[in-house]
């Protein structure tokens, strides 16, 4: 049985339960047992009405909205499992600080970067990559959640994180002139942080989303954003989904797994890391008062 599979009768068997709805949302047209009738219940109660209200100051883009501006109810979304591990460390710098010192010993406290430690579906102030759109959340590369650490020789360190969950992908080119006339430029920069000697490679996802992330990075640093000198690359995903973790969907691209195939065409391979939810936030879980967001996440995502 595959992750995703396993991870869809999970959340079956747990719906009724945690989330006390029926189930049959609608998703690509058809009823799923698996997307609740209430899209609100898929978000941790705790963050019910801050989460949306922040979407909705920033103009952000749900996904998979079909006009109706609220979260999916799709039980497996990414999205949805990114906001409910890290919305609650807005407000706590103790537990952001915590998480970002292990991610990099040189951090010694978080910093502000909108109105709160961590900002969500972050485009960059400018269109740095030149895409033809600049939404957040939409049609433009987006990062999913942005923490910035304060770092101990007083410059800023960017960590840029991407939230998987039962995503996997299969070996789809998706190099075509429109795109290539966006990235390849970037790509061809000299002090590009992606080397590869051919371009089309990188255009296998989840490659190319990866590629299309470290560019915005890179380029947010370059222009200074949060005061920033460097940025740390974070992939998170669950343990146990192997088929993310161990195809390499780019036939030119080289390694035993995929975050190897990915170190393996980066000028800084360090810059990029793999970590589990758990590993993630682990140190978060020793700070005051974080029992009910741990309790939740354990019963909902954990292993």
């Amino acid at each position: 049985m595959s992750y995703r599979e396993d991870q869809r009768k999970k959340v079956v068997a747990l719906r009724d339960r945690v989330f006390r709805d029926p189930g049959g949302g609608v998703y690509k047209k058809l009823s799923r047992e698996f997307v609740l009738q209430d899209p609100m219940l898929n978000l941790w109660d705790e963050i019910r009405e801050d989460a949306p209200d922040y979407f909705e100051r920033n103009q952000i883009v749900w996904w998979g909205d079909q006009g109706n501006h609220q979260p999916s109810g799709h039980l497996l979304s990414s999205q949805i499992a990114c906001l409910n591990h890290l919305y609650f460390m807005r407000q706590r710098k103790d537990a952001a600080t915590a998480v970002l010192k292990n991610i990099c010993p040189d951090i010694v406290e978080a910093a502000i970067v909108d109105d709160g430690f961590v900002e969500f579906e972050v485009v960059g102030s400018q269109n740095y990559l030149g895409e033809k759109s600049h939404n957040r959340g939409a049609n433009a590369t987006s990062i999913d959640a942005v923490m910035v650490g304060k770092k101990a020789d007083g410059e800023n360190a960017l960590v840029v994180i991407e939230w998987k969950y039962t995503e996997d992908y299969r070996p789809d080119n998706k190099y075509i002139p429109a795109r290539a006339r966006i990235y390849d430029r970037l790509l061809a920069e000299l002090a590009c942080p992606v080397k590869s000697e051919r371009f089309e490679s990188l255009y296998y996802e989840p490659f190319y989303q990866l590629m299309r992330q470290t560019l915005l990075g890179w380029k947010m640093v370059q222009h200074g954003e949060y005061n920033c000198d460097e940025y740390i690359h974070l992939h998170v995903i669950p343990a146990a989904n192997k088929e993310l973790k161990e195809r390499v969907t780019s036939p030119d691209l080289v390694g035993d797994s995929m975050s190897e195939a990915w170190q393996n065409v980066l000028v800084e391979s360090a810059r990029y890391h793999v970590i589990s939810p758990e590993e993630f936030l682990l140190p978060g879980k020793a700070c005051r008062d974080t029992a009910a967001i741990y309790a939740y996440l354990g019963s909902r995502y954990g292993e």
